[in-house]
């Protein structure tokens, strides 16, 4: 089991109901980390509208999710 700290933002946090949360897991990428986390939590996007981050740079989601990292799930921005 991995232990990294996952930061939420806009739907996803409101979703989650936190801005970040430590998660133990044994999800081998971090695409089944957002999977696993998305079943918990009820996040309705789906991770081809998600960017994500490890400890402050863009990631690719078939990355390998590593012990002690801080992910980010972003979703996409609105506004004009």
């Amino acid at each position: 089991m991995n232990k990294v700290t996952v930061l939420y933002f806009a739907s996803l946090r409101d979703a989650a109901g936190a801005a970040q949360e430590s998660v133990e897991t044994d999800a081998p990428t971090l695409r089944a980390l957002y999977a696993q986390l998305q079943a918990r939590h009820g996040f309705a996007l789906p991770v081809e509208r998600l960017r994500v981050a490890v400890d402050g740079a863009f990631a690719r989601w078939d990355d390998a999710v590593a012990a002690g990292g801080e992910i980010a799930f972003i979703p996409p921005v609105s506004g004009g």
